[in-house]
């Protein structure tokens, strides 16, 4: 662990024992790798979103500093959560802008990564939502792997570190949970094919 990823976990720590200077302390160093998980989703939207990345930062740090009862790990699960917290902000604008579950206007695309790498395009959110949704009440821990890879960026072994398993157990999870959801979000095949 890098001196600046001690310095994180140790304002993390300092923040959740009630020390409000800690945060304001925590901030400036985390505010660009926000960023950078917010220009992520951003580019995924469709154009002309409203929403823009630096707006998308501050609706999820409202949200981080609202949480009260967190008990911060270290980076990785900071990162985590900030993920998740960005993922709940655009899901909430989405729903308030009244698309329709399935994509309404948006653009359809599946849960490929491959393609989410070379054409920059992001599954419709509502949809991947709901998936992830449904993989939750089957198996969370896959849930949360997809999450923390997919949304949060965090690399294998940041990603074990948070769920407390192997490197090698977030691997086949990870793939299992892309088949998963690449059948759940592929368009129906139709019976008279």
């Amino acid at each position: 662990m890098s001196s600046a990823q001690r310095t994180v976990t140790q304002l993390l720590l300092a923040w959740r024992e009630g020390d409000r200077s800690a945060l304001d302390r925590l901030m400036p160093l985390v505010y660009e790798e926000l960023r950078r998980l917010a220009g992520h989703y951003m580019r995924g939207e469709r154009t002309g979103h409203t929403l823009q990345t630096t707006a998308l930062v501050n609706e999820a740090y409202l949200r981080l500093v609202d949480h009260k009862n967190i008990q911060w790990q270290n980076r990785a699960h900071f990162f985590a959560v900030a993920a998740q917290a960005m993922r709940r902000v655009l899901v909430d604008h989405a729903r308030s802008r009244g698309y329709a579950k399935r994509g309404g206007s948006a653009h359809r695309v599946t849960f490929d990564e491959g393609a989410l790498i070379s054409q920059g395009q992001d599954p419709d959110l509502l949809a991947l939502d709901e998936a992830l949704s449904r993989l939750t009440a089957i198996d969370p821990r896959k849930a949360q792997i997809v999450e923390l890879r997919y949304f949060g960026g965090l690399s294998v072994e940041e990603t074990a570190e948070v769920v407390n398993v192997s490197a090698v157990t977030v691997m086949r999870e990870w793939n299992k949970s892309k088949a998963w959801l690449f059948r759940e979000l592929s368009p129906e095949t139709s019976d008279d094919a």
